[in-house]
């Protein structure tokens, strides 16, 4: 996860969640880290039952991965993973967790980070 000092570009995703749909915002993320100027943070947040897709051997892992190799932060949603039943520990390699997302978004646009729900 990037510091949060200098631009970045949040990406936003609540509510339910289905494989395709996630794999369509990794897409989108991964498309803008090679339009964006290098260095420029990229976060993807998925907050809901959402989170679930991003547990260790998800159908969703390929498109994971893929989005982690271009240096996409993908971060789950702490109060969403508990609601979820879901464990830091369960969650792939590679994801981080923020303890609540409004809190790590509003952080992020204060820093002056663009924001995007998709």
């Amino acid at each position: 996860m990037k510091d949060g000092h200098g631009r970045g570009l949040l990406i936003h995703s609540a509510g339910p969640l289905e494989q395709d749909a996630l794999a369509g915002i990794l897409r989108r993320a991964s498309n803008a880290r090679a339009a964006l100027t290098p260095g420029t943070g990229i976060e993807v947040v998925v907050q809901g039952p959402g989170v679930k897709l991003l547990a260790t051997n998800s159908p969703a892992t390929e498109a994971v991965n893929s989005a982690r190799h271009l240096d996409v932060s993908i971060l789950a949603c702490g109060n969403s993973m508990r609601s979820a039943g879901l464990e830091e520990k369960g969650l792939a390699p590679g994801i981080d967790m923020v303890p609540a997302a409004i809190s790590h978004l509003a952080q992020r646009q204060w820093d002056g980070w663009a924001y995007a729900r998709l």
